[in-house]
């Protein structure tokens, strides 16, 4: 039986996180299974973190257990408050901010629920 978690690269499945309404079906689309999104797939609302985009969609991944690995490779540049916010989640155990992809698979694949 093959136990490895399904993951959903939200870029191949027409993904994005633009406003609200957004979250809902990225939880949806993701149940069950794991999340990857990256940098294009979230617009300018998700970086502002006075709007409350990033703090739903972080609290619905926890709230329905979707493992969720967000690709951002220089935090930074969103602001000191958003740095803040990935330097949190580089080892959240729902909720990881990592640089690249290969870090988003090597948490999501091969390193389980640490």
């Amino acid at each position: 039986m093959n136990t490895e978690p399904k993951v959903v690269v939200a870029a191949d499945c027409g993904i994005s996180i633009q406003k609200h309404d957004d979250v809902s079906d990225a939880i949806g689309a993701s149940l069950g299974r794991c999340l990857i999104l990256s940098e294009s797939d979230l617009g300018p609302d998700f970086f502002d973190l006075r709007t409350g985009l990033a703090g739903e969609l972080f609290q619905k991944c926890v709230n329905y257990r979707v493992r969720v690995a967000i690709i951002i490779q220089a935090p930074e540049v969103y602001g000191e408050r958003f740095a803040e916010l990935a330097y949190e989640h580089a080892s959240h155990p729902t909720v990881r901010i990592v640089p690249s992809i290969a870090d988003a698979k090597i948490w999501l694949l091969v390193s389980g629920k640490d």
